[in-house]
């Protein structure tokens, strides 16, 4: 089963993200910052990663610099942010993002796009 992160500081975006997720038979854990967000990468790497950019201790680009930064098999990464101006996402995909989605985004529209991500045939 494949691993998802969602590192994000708000509780309620993590918990409609996780129940997406799990709805759809990922395994998900959270972190609340970047920092805690590469702890848990240390100890066990994800198959993929939900990121939000404006996180106290360490933001999502610093996060996602970090992660790409790992000796690790690099998993992908979907930074999914209410900023939405263009030169946000150029940040993101800079930072090393392969993915780029404004909050809110709906149930489906998430799930095709980590199945996409992660190789895996859309129902």
């Amino acid at each position: 089963m494949k691993r998802i992160l969602i590192v994000d500081d708000a509780a309620t975006v993590r918990l409609y993200h996780r129940e997406i997720l799990e709805a759809a038979n990922f395994t998900v854990e959270e972190a609340m910052n970047g920092i805690e967000g590469l702890e848990k990468t240390l100890r066990s790497p994800f198959d993929l990663y939900l990121v939000d950019i404006n996180m106290p201790k360490l933001d999502g680009y610093g996060f996602l610099r970090e992660l790409r930064g790992l000796d690790l098999p690099q998993a992908p990464a979907i930074m999914i942010s209410t900023e939405a101006e263009a030169s946000d996402a150029r940040l993101a995909y800079a930072a090393g993002a392969n993915l780029y989605l404004i909050k809110p985004v709906r149930p489906n529209q998430l799930l095709i796009q980590v199945r996409l991500l992660l190789g895996e045939v859309c129902p």
